[in-house]
């Protein structure tokens, strides 16, 4: 059981995608199958607020785990308690454990080192307001990065994993906020990932965009877990659907129901869980 340390963290980590290879590993050696995330008995307060109740849950490695369920259900809660942004909100309290590669995250860490290992996009695009070319290699210059070759190198690794590379290879010089509303959350995906985390978390990042951007970030999505451990916070069910290998249902800071998502879509062994799916509540 631990407590929340609240930390200052300021505008230097607002860029979250960035990657840490030295949070420690326990058991290295170990042929079974460890979980990539995993919470036991996780409680968080805002206040006097339980937002978030006992929740024990576990995210394996290069899957798609999408979390559905209605607003205040805890949902974005549990995403911001796993590269500690919690931390910014006062007042807050934890008790349990959050684990990832075997380290308890709450203990003696670098925090700023987790958060280059779990990166996160956010509902809406939040591009600098800076060139296309200057907002993916942010993060990379700041960890001290300055050979152009490698600059670009990873500019146009990033662009073509976030299936965006086609559509701005030959503007990289001009203004983010040129972008349409799509591709500036492409964008924002391509500059988490010129830091290679280990992690993604997405919290609803297809909110405010159009069918078409919506099916090019699922695509990108689908793409990426062969490399990263994906966990996407969505309220659109049939996104879940479609891209989650699992699916986890959240109810007023509770975990419902968890299983594989076609299992969760077609045969829920929760009543709660089958009444959200089909529109009867939130």
């Amino acid at each position: 059981m631990v407590e929340l340390r609240n930390a200052e963290c300021g505008m230097r980590n607002a860029d979250c995608g960035l990657r840490d290879k030295e949070l420690p590993i326990r058991n290295p050696k170990s042929e079974i199958r460890n979980p990539k995330v995993a919470t036991k008995d996780l409680n968080i307060w805002y206040d006097d607020h339980l937002a978030l109740k006992s929740l024990s849950i576990e995210v394996q490695t290069n899957e798609i785990l999408g979390i559905i369920g209605p607003a205040n259900s805890g949902k974005t809660t549990f995403l911001r308690a796993l590269n500690r942004l919690i931390d910014l909100t006062s007042g807050t309290k934890i008790a349990g454990s959050v684990i990832i590669d075997g380290t308890d995250i709450y203990g003696e860490i670098d925090v700023e080192a987790l958060r280059r290992k779990v990166g996160m996009i956010f509902a809406l695009p939040t591009p600098l307001p800076m060139s296309i070319f200057d907002n993916i290699v942010y993060g990379l210059r700041r960890r001290g990065m300055k050979r152009r070759s490698l600059l670009e190198e990873a500019t146009e690794r990033s662009l073509k994993s976030a299936y965006l590379w086609d559509e701005v290879k030959d503007r990289l010089d001009q203004p983010a906020m040129k972008l349409s509303g799509g591709q500036q959350q492409r964008l924002c995906i391509a500059r988490t990932l010129a830091l290679e985390p280990d992690i993604i978390l997405f919290d609803e990042p297809c909110s405010g965009l159009d069918p078409i951007s919506t099916a090019r970030v699922e695509e990108a999505m689908m793409e990426l877990k062969k490399k990263y451990t994906i966990i996407l916070v969505t309220n659109n069910t049939k996104q879940a659907a479609r891209v989650a290998d699992r699916t986890a249902f959240f109810l007023m800071g509770e975990l419902i129901e968890i299983g594989q998502t076609e299992q969760i879509f077609t045969v829920p062994k929760d009543q709660r869980t089958g009444d959200y799916i089909t529109g009867r509540f939130g």
